[in-house]
């Protein structure tokens, strides 16, 4: 597969809706996760990240003009043991409930589909990051329609085990700005990685769409100790 550049894979992309990456950093010291929400609509935009434990969780700026929390105010990230679970959706809480009743990461993601926002029924994406005696791999998932059809859920989950240092993964829910949005297709884009959590924060912020970014997560994780860093930015202040 292609390595490619996610700078250009953002700044030429007006609306690729949210999106998670997770990789290793260069030095292959790190598990890295990332996760960027944008948005169209007001309900959407109105939104901030905010630090909950050890995850984050959305929140309304201005809470007058929250019109419909039920697909806007989630917990993007939560923490469970030595697995790190980044989403889209409220399937953050699915996965976290199942993984903490000995499910896998794909029988946890069974019992959902796409989001019923038609008629873009964006897909769910979802990540888990899974690292123990200084090992680490990561799964991502895709729960999408059959080419915007919603009479059938197609799933698909990407495994990898023993990344490699400097590379990742990145999965975002839309292929471009559209009505009705198109979602993702196909596997993952191989991104590169860096080194600084700084520099990381800077690529993805300053590449995503004035207009349209939101919020962005950004987290390093140590793999031999378990401690980790995060930045948080939101366009709300």
């Amino acid at each position: 597969m292609q390595k490619l550049d996610l700078a250009a894979e953002l700044s030429n992309n007006a609306y690729p809706g949210r999106g998670i990456v997770i990789g290793k950093t260069a030095d292959g010291t790190k598990a890295v996760a990332a996760y960027f929400i944008m948005g169209r609509s007001v309900n959407s935009r109105n939104r901030i990240f905010v630090e909950d434990g050890a995850g984050i969780r959305t929140q309304a700026f201005d809470p007058s003009k929250l019109t419909d929390p039920s697909l806007v105010i989630y917990a993007p990230v939560r923490v469970l043991g030595n697995k790190t679970i980044v989403t889209n959706g409220d399937q953050t809480d699915t996965i976290y409930e199942g993984m903490d009743k000995q499910l896998t990461f794909e029988q946890c993601l069974r019992s959902r589909e796409f989001e019923p926002d038609g008629p873009n029924f964006t897909p769910r994406i979802s990540g888990i990051l899974h690292i123990e005696n200084g090992g680490y791999n990561y799964a991502m998932s895709i729960l999408k329609t059959s080419n915007g059809c919603p009479d059938s859920c197609q799933r698909f989950t990407f495994a990898y085990e023993k990344p490699l240092a400097g590379e990742g993964h990145f999965i975002h829910t839309y292929l471009h700005d559209g009505d009705p949005l198109p979602s993702f297709e196909g596997e993952p884009k191989l991104v590169s990685v860096p080194d600084s959590i700084d520099q990381f924060t800077d690529l993805l912020w300053s590449s995503l769409n004035e207009d349209n970014k939101v919020s962005l997560f950004v987290r390093f994780i140590d793999i031999k100790t378990g401690e980790y860093e995060t930045r948080i930015v939101n366009k709300n202040q």
